[in-house]
C-alpha cells in the first residue's frame, strides 16, 4: 500500500513529513551504535533501514536496492545490476579511509555525492544520502551533534548550492577525476551554522 502525491497531495506531504521524523529517530539510534562500535557499523543494512523509514507508505520497495533503470534529470545512474557492487565499493572507500582522512566533512561529502550518483533505491535516495552524510558527520565529531536545525534540514533549505556542488563533483568524475571539495566546503558551512546555534 502506498500514497501517491498526484492522488492526494496533502496526505502524501503529511506521510512524508512523518517519515522524516521517524527516519531522524532511527538515524540517532544508528549514530549511537556507530559511536559505540566504530565506523564498521555503517553498512548496507544501515542504508536499507534509513531508506525504508524515509519512504514508508509512499514507495513499495523501500529498503531494497532498485532492480530497474532510473532517471534523475540529466543524470543517468548506473545500471541496476551494478548497484550492489558500487555500494560495496562505496563502503570500502569510507571504511578504508576513515582513520586517514581527518577533514571533518570530506567523507560525509563523498557519501552525499556518491549515494546520489549511484541512486541505489527506487525512491528516497536524497533523504537517505543526507541521513548517511549526517551519520558520518556525527561519527567524525565523535558525538551526536547539538543544534536546533541539523545539516540535512539545512541542505533542504539551501538546495541551490547543494545541487551546484553535486554537479561539480559529477563534472569532475565525468572528466576522470575525483573531487568533492566544493561539497565538503558547503557541508563545513552548514555544520558551522548548526553548531553555532547550539546552546
Amino acid at each position: 500500500m502506498s500514497v501517491r502525491r498526484r492522488d492526494d497531495p496533502a496526505l502524501f506531504d503529511n506521510v512524508e513529513d512523518k517519515n522524516l521524523l521517524r527516519q531522524y529517530d532511527l538515524l540517532l539510534n544508528c549514530v549511537e551504535v556507530g559511536l559505540a562500535k566504530g565506523i564498521e557499523a555503517f553498512d548496507k543494512y544501515t542504508l536499507w533501514s534509513l531508506n525504508a523509514a524515509a519512504v514508508a507508505n509512499i514507495a513499495q520497495f523501500g529498503g531494497r536496492f532498485r532492480e530497474e533503470p532510473i532517471y534523475v534529470g540529466d543524470h543517468i545512474p548506473p545500471r541496476a545490476e551494478a548497484v550492489p557492487g558500487l555500494v560495496d565499493r562505496f563502503f570500502s572507500m569510507i571504511h578504508e579511509n576513515w582513520a586517514t582522512i581527518d577533514h571533518p566533512t570530506w567523507l560525509a561529502a563523498y557519501a552525499l555525492w556518491r549515494l546520489n550518483w549511484i541512486h541505489p533505491f527506487v525512491e528516497g535516495n536524497g533523504r537517505t544520502a543526507r541521513a548517511a552524510c549526517y551519520y558520518l558527520l556525527c561519527l567524525k565529531q565523535g558525538r551526536l551533534l547539538p543544534g536546533s536545525r541539523i545539516v540535512p534540514e539545512r541542505i533542504r533549505d539551501n538546495r541551490g548550492r547543494y545541487y551546484a556542488a553535486l554537479a561539480a563533483a559529477d563534472k569532475a568524475w565525468d572528466a576522470g577525476q575525483f573531487d568533492v571539495g566544493e561539497l565538503a566546503g558547503y557541508l563545513s558551512d552548514l555544520l558551522a551554522a548548526q553548531l553555532g546555534e547550539a546552546p
